[in-house]
């Protein structure tokens, strides 16, 4: 499964990761704070949750809204 990591400017592509890299984070950490990108899909996200839940990890997530527009926003997702 691969998801976009959130932008860094607003007119640049978001950079895609996956479940690999994340467990690669987690490796090093024991909690990992990501921001996903608003052109993933909320099912995506879901079944991204799904996957730590079942590996007995604690997951978090949230929109966060960081202007007016309704497109002006992104996922932070919290692993424990």
């Amino acid at each position: 499964m691969e998801l976009k990591t959130v932008r860094v400017e607003p007119d640049a592509k978001p950079k895609k990761t996956d479940v690999k890299k994340i467990n690669e984070l987690l490796e090093k950490n024991e909690s990992v704070i990501l921001y996903f990108d608003r052109d993933n899909s909320h099912k995506d996200l879901l079944e991204l949750q799904d996957y730590y839940e079942a590996e007995g990890k604690s997951f978090y997530m949230r929109e966060i809204k960081y202007g007016l527009s309704e497109n002006e926003y992104m996922y932070e997702v919290h692993i424990l």
